[in-house]
């Protein structure tokens, strides 16, 4: 009795394991370290790896592109049947900075398997979610005896997502039409835990600015001129005091606007997963959960909009009492958002709500980051149903869906060529991603390998 496709698959995953741990060993050495100006040569030779390893995989089309910064890969792989639909893979070559001394328990680049698991920089996050679609496209045609891929496959690997991804937007813009897809999918996520499959539908988007106030043109004596001129940390304590409304909805005009609201399907289907709350304190080191009324906490970190503070000062900050009316005050502020709302919006609704409530007397200066957008993908779209059965075969399990609270520049993949975004991970929180022995589960890479797999095709028939 011959395999059946699923079997061939797993068959020949194991048949291949020990040499593509090799490999991925290999590249782990490589500290593409892309934060560090010292590892400017390592990140160029991660990259170098990466496209000669494509090249050996049967990618006909391997290609090294330049940015201002760090390089990214492309990668090609058209299919043989003409009307297949387009799917570009993205993920990053680059690492988090690493040291011995940060409390690993060996070279944080001299990768060694343990129990079952691989530790080294960059296993999970995200080399070895990069590298398990090398082996995946190769079952793949070795389990349907084809000599392409089922769908016109394409690979964006970038080098500069540990430094906030500085060029990646323009580079995807510059590059759209090379990087036109029908799908994205997204390889630089997890799962919620070992136990439990999962997939991602969406990630939320991210305004940052920060608000400076100056009164006095220097500090002054709150004795002689406290209660008779504005003080720019009262007035700041004022304005971040009102960011917020009694049921911990964010209070500035409009910022609710357009809001895609959860359904009752999400919510039913949140609940489904195994969420302990007070685990989930420990984690946040946290002693209470607080938000918006109404709403889970998963529902509040996946799904609605906030707004944090994420620094203040003014005034003395030494030890002991200096009783003064301080010159100036800062605060910083970070917006999450979620689908349906427009960044460029939010950033001109809160400057307009901060500067209402700027008394006279104090000057002002607002200044907004670069914003990253949402992106969700509805649970019912035919390609995020065949990542879920993609993963369903491989892992044998009914596959839950989560979120992302989280902002990345897959956004910007979704904005820029108009194709939904699609997450695909094996990694696990217990992996440690940018701390000491980060780790990745040889069980669930191999799994991945294997979702990677089944996925061409479920997308093939998906997508037409």
């Amino acid at each position: 009795m011959s395999d059946t496709p699923d079997s061939a698959v797993r068959t020949y995953t194991e048949q291949h394991r020990t040499a593509f741990l090799d490999d991925l060993a290999e590249w782990l050495r490589i500290p593409s370290v892309s934060a560090q100006p010292e590892h400017d040569k390592d990140v160029r030779r991660s990259a170098e790896w990466l496209s000669g390893k494509l090249a050996e995989t049967g990618f006909p089309v391997t290609e090294i592109w330049e940015t201002p910064g760090a390089p990214a890969v492309f990668a090609e792989w058209p299919s043989q049947d003409p009307d297949a639909p387009v799917v570009l893979v993205y993920g990053h070559h680059d690492v988090q900075p690493a040291a011995r001394e940060d409390g690993w328990s060996t070279d944080p680049f001299e990768p060694v398997i343990r129990d079952g698991r691989m530790y080294g920089r960059g296993a999970a996050d995200d080399k070895g979610q990069v590298f398990f679609h090398t082996l995946g496209v190769r079952a793949h045609l070795a389990a349907t005896g084809r000599t392409t891929p089922a769908v016109h496959l394409k690979l964006l690997i970038e080098g500069e997502e540990e430094s906030g991804s500085p060029h990646f937007r323009a580079l995807a813009e510059e590059r759209a039409a090379r990087l036109a897809a029908d799908a994205v999918i997204v390889s630089d996520t997890g799962m919620w835990d070992e136990n439990t499959p999962t997939v991602c539908t969406g990630m939320r988007g991210l305004a940052e600015c920060e608000i400076e106030l100056s009164g006095p043109g220097q500090d002054i004596h709150s004795g002689s001129f406290g209660g008779a001129v504005p003080n720019p940390a009262t007035a700041l304590a004022r304005l971040v005091a009102a960011l917020h409304d009694t049921e911990g909805r964010v209070a500035v005009p409009g910022f609710y606007d357009g809001v895609a609201e959860l359904t009752d399907t999400e919510r039913a289907l949140f609940a489904e997963l195994p969420f302990d709350e007070e685990t989930w304190l420990r984690t946040a080191a946290s002693h209470a959960t607080a938000g918006e009324a109404g709403y889970s906490t998963l529902e509040r970190v996946w799904a609605r909009p906030t707004a944090e503070v994420n620094g203040i000062g003014g005034g003395y900050q030494g030890a002991g009492s200096k009783t003064v009316i301080p010159s100036s005050a800062m605060v910083k502020l970070s917006f999450r958002l979620v689908a349906g709302q427009d960044p460029e919006r939010i950033q001109e609704a809160v400057r307009a709500w901060a500067e209402a409530r700027i008394p006279a007397g104090v000057r002002h200066r607002i200044t907004f980051s670069p914003a990253t957008r949402p992106c969700l993908t509805p649970l019912d779209h035919p390609a995020l149903q065949a990542v879920a059965r993609a993963m369903g075969r491989a892992f044998g399990k009914k596959i839950l869906f989560t979120r992302e609270g989280g902002s990345g520049p897959a956004a910007d993949l979704q904005d820029v060529l108009g194709a939904p975004v699609l997450f695909l991970g094996i990694s696990v929180p217990s992996d440690g991603w940018h701390g000491p022995d980060e780790k990745v589960e040889l069980d669930l890479l191999l799994k991945g390998v294997e979702t990677a797999a089944h996925l061409w095709s479920e997308l093939a028939d998906a997508l037409r």
